[in-house]
């Protein structure tokens, strides 16, 4: 079964000049997709203006992956511990309940670029922790680059859930493919470019769930960058809400 949510059909935020779409938003969007998909709460695509941030804001525990396609992102949270995340480097970031985040842009000149993955948690109790690394363009080239997983296999990040994150850059006429387990389920994400999966063309900033599929199969149009998030059995089940 394929779900499908076009880059038109995400809320659009406007925040001064910062910009942010929102992939599910329970609040004013009714249906299979209001809740998120599985373990996955959030999906959100956001730009920075020059020096431009976020203002200080709880999180209920969840872990967190965050992508800076362009530019660079600075955060801080209530506990002191500071950092920033460059182009090309993503980061896991695991929250506390009760502990208070902030981020801006870490340039006063060029604009930040940033994808946003929020998983439910597995578990309660858990503690506030940081994890940070680079995928370069070429090992994400024309491949399923993991960048996430709970065995943190082939030097990615460490998550808890029974879930992968992808990261790959497509060439033109290249054919990806993604056997799907048994019981497993996928939400694949276009950041740019445009591919066909299933006959259906995807282009920038559409979405698509895949459930009761033995694979994702992507016939590649033009040059096309995607985050692919294969989710365990346990992600049909929903958890406690994850706020944005």
């Amino acid at each position: 079964m394929i779900t499908l949510c076009r880059d038109t059909e995400r809320r659009h935020v406007q925040n001064g000049n910062q910009d942010t779409w929102l992939t599910f938003f329970p609040r004013d969007r009714p249906g299979p997709l209001a809740d998120g998909f599985g373990f996955l709460a959030i999906f959100n695509e956001m730009r920075l203006p020059p020096d431009g941030g976020t203002a200080p804001y709880p999180r209920d525990e969840a872990e967190i992956i965050t992508y800076v396609h362009k530019g660079a992102l600075a955060q801080e949270d209530s506990t002191g511990l500071s950092g920033v995340i460059h182009a090309g480097e993503f980061q896991r970031m695991t929250t506390g309940r009760g502990i208070r985040h902030k981020e801006r842009n870490a340039s006063r000149t060029d604009w930040a670029h940033i994808f946003r993955i929020a998983l439910r948690p597995s578990e309660v109790g858990l503690d506030c922790a940081y994890e940070q690394k680079r995928f370069t363009a070429a090992q994400r080239r024309n491949l399923l680059c993991v960048v996430a997983s709970r065995d943190g296999r082939r030097g990615s990040l460490r998550i808890r859930q029974d879930v992968l994150i992808y990261s790959s850059i497509l060439d033109p006429g290249h054919h990806l493919f993604h056997e799907l387990l048994l019981g497993r389920s996928a939400w694949l994400h276009v950041l740019y470019g445009e591919a066909t999966l299933n006959e259906i063309v995807l282009t920038q900033g559409d979405g698509v769930g895949v459930t009761i599929e033995p694979s994702v199969s992507l016939i590649v149009q033009e040059k096309t960058e995607i985050l692919l998030v294969d989710l365990g059995p346990a992600a049909n089940s929903h958890g406690s809400d994850v706020v944005p």
